[in-house]
């Protein structure tokens, strides 16, 4: 069960979509607990807001986070409930109207609540009974809101928080055959209005829509690794009326899972930016830690 392969928001990341997070709809015994703790090292272009008057920029981010997720019991249907606390340090340079800055950061970033369901293939279960089940065809539903509670100074155009609220339905499928699971998950997110963008100024952001697919590979010894691939658009800014560029960017990636005994487990991630229009061309590397307890394990 995967909680986040999270690369850490500052202002105006798409991160909403830009999320390769295998597994994510995967059943666990009700009462299980996740704890997990992780750390992201993103470099390059970090997908900045379109219409934001910044060029050629050069941003390192360092992105540690502090998950809990807990499985659950929905009239019957497997259930999740996870927040994620993170924090970020970020320095680099851009241009700003030819004139080449510098900028460095760090806070906490925006938290995050995401509720899910399994509504066809995931039914609720024991450890027992936990034990004799083989997922097939899996059909989950998800909503997740992002609160504006990071880091933001309306004088910087590079923060770490949004000051806005976001709010991500997303539809996932999955379909198991023998040790290989294929996915497929979309989503929208819509966001509301920041009206103290930088100096005082009104930016608004159109809906984003992404897609993610993943080709997971499940060994017998318990070790999974996962292909993965998000395709986004939508999300264009308006900034005073000034509208900027639609982004359209597709990454790549690769997740790997390591057990470590029956209580923690280590994660590896890694993507790129393929296709890149307006942001998104930088590349991730992170690592996570996960300690489970609960439902009898």
């Amino acid at each position: 069960m995967a909680v986040v392969a999270l690369i850490v928001a500052f202002s105006a990341a798409t991160v909403e979509a830009q999320e390769l997070e295998p597994r994510a709809y995967a059943n666990a015994p009700v009462g299980l607990n996740f704890l997990i703790l992780g750390y992201g090292y993103s470099r390059g272009d970090v997908s900045l807001e379109s219409s934001v008057p910044i060029e050629d920029a050069k941003l390192t981010v360092h992105g540690a986070f502090l998950a809990y997720a807990r499985a659950l019991d929905v009239w019957g249907r497997a259930g999740k409930i996870d927040v994620v606390l993170p924090y970020a340090w970020v320095s680099g340079t851009a241009r700003v109207a030819g004139d080449l800055r510098e900028r460095e950061v760090s806070g906490l970033g925006d938290p995050r609540l995401r509720f899910s369901v399994l509504l066809y293939g995931g039914p609720a279960l024991s450890a027992t009974e936990y034990a004799g089940y083989t997922p097939d065809l899996i059909v989950g539903a998800s909503l997740a809101v992002t609160a504006p509670l990071g880091q933001y100074d309306s004088d910087k155009l590079i923060n770490i928080g949004t000051n806005r609220w976001s709010v991500k339905p997303e539809l996932g499928v999955s379909k198991t055959l023998g040790r290989f699971t294929l996915e497929v998950d979309t989503s929208v997110t819509f966001y509301t209005t920041n009206d103290d963008f930088f100096g005082g100024r009104t930016l608004e952001r159109e809906p984003l829509y992404a897609a993610q697919g993943h080709v997971i590979y499940q060994t017998r010894w318990g070790v999974w690794a996962a292909l993965d691939a998000t395709y986004y658009t939508g999300g264009r800014t308006t900034i005073d009326g000034k509208r900027g560029e639609q982004p359209e960017n597709l990454r790549l990636g690769v997740t790997v899972a390591i057990p470590i005994d029956r209580r923690n487990s280590l994660k590896l991630y890694g993507s790129t930016g393929a296709i890149s229009r307006a942001g998104g061309n930088f590349d991730t590397l992170g690592i996570a830690w996960q300690y489970r307890w609960g439902a009898g394990f």
